[in-house]
């Protein structure tokens, strides 16, 4: 149905004839009467074809998702060509099976959401394309979604939380800390200088060769990393946590994958093995790298919390941190930070490991939320551009490494 030529963001608009035959496959009576108001969620921004229907009260009506791990662990990483090829031969049945799981009409939606904002160009493109056209059929509003807002909204489905609250966002392909004042409104504390977190374990995985470890052959990397680390010894390599002497809520991950780089390669010599070989120390090297990412994210989100209770945008005490992405479902890091709200008394919440990753139902969420806040739904979708790299809320990350807060030795013992 949907085709894009190779250049990003310029789309061929498929056939009205064709929108209207997807459209025409749903044998419900359009003109139902709903109480509630129900978005249509599409994301596509990265490597998963996803769509969910949900309505105001948090019911997710039906969900589909498409993911394409199994391709991209072929090829050692995501492809933006081959990713946006699968979205394309994909995203009209995904959206399909989630509408006919809804058991509701197109006509009946509310909205229509969909993320364009930030991910990889040639993957957000498609999901861009294919709603612009199905918004320009039902004549329905249009929402655009910002990737990280959807994430860190996710909770306000699962659980009752009220706004303000602290939310970690740790992916493979972004990290931050923000403290969330509204649905639309993120201070911006500290986020990542270089990669994230679960790109940094991928790339060690990689480079350990886990794919051909007969217990993580199937398995992508930071699940790989998770799972050899409960074999291994953390002690067995002492590696400093990355900018230990930077008194800010910044991240960095590529000095702790460079210096594992090296480890692995002295390993290597020591073992007398090529690199492509396992090494025997694989399992102490995965248990000493998800042990220093872990203290390295506690940490800055130690100090977010204690600047946020200091300039008293938190509640001194029942302070919320949330914490989610693909990475907050490493159990290791889960612990940790429940640890640290343990010292600090907050209370940590983390959506449920499907919710964790990229998923529909979370940008149709965030839909239902700007809905009902009445914030960014277009009745006229004329310009409507994807961004790549797009940043979430005000940056006050200096005003926090000029405050300069002193954090308290904490023991992450897991």
């Amino acid at each position: 149905m949907l085709i894009l030529n190779k250049t990003a963001g310029v789309f061929f608009k498929p056939s009205k004839r064709k929108v209207y035959e997807f459209l025409r496959s749903f044998n419900f009576h359009p003109g139902t009467l709903f109480l509630h108001k129900i978005v249509l969620g599409i994301e596509t921004s990265c490597d998963d074809t996803a769509a969910a229907v949900v309505d105001e009260t948090g019911n997710v009506l039906g969900e589909a998702i498409h993911s394409q791990t199994e391709v991209h662990l072929k090829t050692g990483g995501i492809v933006p060509a081959v990713a946006q090829q699968l979205h394309r031969d994909n995203i009209q049945r995904i959206v399909q099976e989630a509408l006919s799981a809804s058991r509701i009409s197109p006509s009946d939606l509310s909205a229509i959401a969909t993320t364009i904002k930030p991910g990889l160009a040639l993957s957000l493109g498609v999901g861009l394309s294919f709603s612009l056209q199905l918004v320009g059929q039902l004549k329905k509003p249009f929402i655009p979604i910002h990737h990280m807002e959807a994430h860190a909204l996710t909770i306000r489905l699962t659980n009752k939380v009220e706004f303000p609250f602290l939310v970690l966002l740790i992916s493979g392909g972004h990290c931050l800390l923000a403290l969330v004042q509204g649905v639309s409104d993120f201070l911006l504390l500290g986020k990542s200088l270089d990669i994230a977190p679960g790109d940094m374990l991928d790339k060690v995985a990689r480079r350990l060769s886990l794919i051909k470890h007969p217990e993580c052959s199937t398995m992508s990397g930071g699940k790989a990393i998770e799972h050899l680390a409960k074999q291994g010894n953390r002690f067995h390599f002492d590696i400093k946590p990355p900018l230990h002497r930077a008194k800010n809520c910044d991240f960095s991950f590529t000095g702790l994958q460079q210096v594992t780089n090296k480890r692995i390669m002295k390993k290597e010599k020591e073992e007398g093995i090529e690199e492509g070989q396992i090494l025997s120390s694989a399992a102490d090297i995965a248990a000493t790298v998800q042990h220093t990412m872990a203290c390295h994210i506690v940490k800055r989100t130690h100090r977010a919390i204690l600047f946020c209770k200091q300039r008293d945008l938190l509640p001194q005490n029942n302070a919320v941190l949330v914490a989610s992405g693909g990475v907050a479902s490493n159990f290791y890091v889960r612990r940790a930070l429940e640890i640290l709200t343990n010292a600090t008394q907050c209370t940590l919440l983390c959506p449920p490991p499907r919710l964790c990753t990229d998923n529909g139902i979370m940008i149709a969420w965030n839909g239902i939320e700007r809905l009902r806040a009445g914030l960014g739904i277009l009745h006229d979708i004329e310009g409507i551009r994807y961004e790549p790299k797009c940043p979430l809320g005000v940056d006050i990350s200096k005003e926090v490494g000029e405050a300069a807060v002193k954090v308290p030795q904490l023991k992450i013992e897991i």
